[in-house]
């Protein structure tokens, strides 16, 4: 394996460890929102600050979602370069 090779594992493996992280963390704030009394409000989740934490957690992961499948297919591509 190329040095640059087992960079770029890390650094999808760095990602994915990210992406755990984010989704531990918005399912502990998911439960902790499921037991606030504001929440059971209609329209609630626009004014609560926990929401808010939870998509911005949201938005994150699809970020490193996207690279790491960004990573993947440049490494695909690698790979059929590698083939020729």
């Amino acid at each position: 394996m190329l040095y640059c090779d087992k960079v770029k594992k890390m650094s999808i493996d760095d990602l994915q460890e990210q992406v755990e992280k984010f989704k531990t963390e918005m399912d502990t704030l998911e439960e902790v929102c499921d037991t606030l009394p504001e929440c059971k409000e209609d329209d609630a989740c626009k004014t609560c600050e926990t929401y808010k934490k939870i998509d911005a957690l949201n938005v994150k992961i699809e970020e490193l979602e996207e690279k790491i499948e960004s990573l993947l297919s440049e490494d695909d591509d690698d790979d059929d370069d590698d083939d020729d």
